[in-house]
């Protein structure tokens, strides 16, 4: 489950850390599961590819700590290998192998950790081992995975504790974590429907693109929108909560912003160009870097606004929206929300990459649906003691 490990500072040359993970990979009883005392099973299949070379051919500066060997004829049956001296940009620092290996990489810091981590195209689970609360802040702030994991280890994710699901290429489609609050949302279509009467104050900008739109019979509607998106951002989006309550594990759920790209074309709730402006205020609401792209002009003061606020606002034809999904698929993963627009023609310049997520259903008011398409969730599991006694390492930080 974990392929790679960083070290940051002097542990990478310490003696007894190296000793101490030597004993823990050689004690593993590797065996099938009939075996009841079997802690690692085999593999799906004979290793090829990839998982083999991983198993068998080092890199330039690697060495092994510990040889993988197979360890019967089906070819499924391995030792756990470990090796040390990974390089940054290399074929094990950017590859994933799933399979019974670990490699040992070196950082002079925090920092430079993280870029390293970061630079993995997947991001299903990370961990950090630390006691310093500014390093956890810093490493809580930075690093890119679904599920964060800080002095525990990184797996058995449990439902509701740890709702379970990764970023980029450790996602496919929406993303949404099983076992959390939004798992259903992405499962099936929308259509608007009138609001229940909980106002939230509509604040900063999403305020001032409701100021922009003229067209009074789609203002309300508009309002009552925006409205709700600052209720659900108080309430649920813009906060991070621990609803397990355990003494002795801080269990947060919460939520980050991502870069989406939105493609306007007609209005598919009867608002007109206040759809746009719906969409892209929740958008701004939520923190997310926002790429407008739109078939017709819209008007000028909500132009004003959109780019004001740093949002790349573009009018271009189906041809140049084509070549610029064309261009998003060969960049790694990326999020478009269609406005009216043709969900087939979106997914053929896309070449049915599974990086690419497309929010396609129809514009509406209600914010739990329309601001999930701006936020990655993140499940994030903090150990809160030490050897049974409590401390509060992560209180200020998260």
């Amino acid at each position: 489950a974990a392929s790679l490990v960083v070290l940051v500072g002097s542990v990478a040359e310490s003696p007894r850390f190296r000793g101490q993970l030597m004993d823990a990979v050689r004690s593993l009883q590797v065996g099938y599961p009939w075996d009841l005392s079997t802690q690692m099973g085999p593999v799906i299949s004979p290793p090829e590819g990839k998982l083999l070379r991983g198993l068998t051919t080092l890199g330039e500066g690697e060495t092994w700590l510990l040889t993988p060997q197979r360890l019967d004829d089906s070819g499924k049956l391995w030792s756990p290998g470990v090796r040390r001296g990974v390089r940054r940009g290399s074929e094990y620092h950017r590859t994933e192998y799933f399979g019974p290996i670990l490699g040992i990489m070196a950082a002079e810091s925090l920092q430079e950790a993280v870029a390293i981590v970061n630079e993995v195209d997947y991001g299903l689970t990370s961990g950090l081992h630390s006691l310093n609360p500014e390093e956890i802040g810093y490493w809580l702030e930075h690093i890119q995975a679904g599920n964060l994991y800080v002095n525990r280890g990184i797996t058995g994710a449990i439902v509701r504790r740890q709702p379970f699901g990764g970023w980029k290429k450790s996602a496919v489609g929406a993303g949404a974590k099983a076992g959390g609050p939004n798992y259903l949302v992405g499962m099936g279509s929308w259509h608007d429907a009138p609001l229940p009467s909980v106002p939230g104050a509509v604040t900063g900008l999403p305020a001032r693109i409701l100021e922009a739109m003229d067209a009074e019979e789609h203002r309300a509607w508009l309002a009552g929108a925006l409205s709700d998106d600052a209720r659900l951002w108080a309430e649920e989006f813009g906060v991070a909560k621990d609803v397990s309550g355990l003494f002795a594990e801080r269990n947060v759920f919460r939520y980050r912003p991502v870069p989406v790209v939105i493609r306007y074309d007609a209005e598919t709730s009867g608002h007109g160009v206040a759809e746009l402006a719906r969409v892209a205020a929740a958008g701004l609401l939520a923190g997310a870097a926002l790429t407008v792209s739109t078939a017709v002009a819209i008007p000028g003061p909500l132009a004003n606004v959109l780019r004001s606020a740093d949002v790349a606002l573009t009018v271009e034809d189906d041809e140049a929206w084509t070549a610029r999904v064309a261009r998003l698929a060969g960049t790694g993963p990326a999020r478009i929300r269609l406005i009216g627009t043709s969900v087939a023609a979106t997914a053929r310049a896309a070449g049915g990459s599974p990086d690419i997520a497309v929010y396609a259903s129809d514009v509406v008011s209600a914010g739990r649906v329309e601001l999930l398409t701006f936020l990655h969730e993140q499940a994030v599991s903090i150990t809160a003691h030490r050897y049974g006694t409590p401390n509060h390492l992560s209180d200020a930080v998260i």
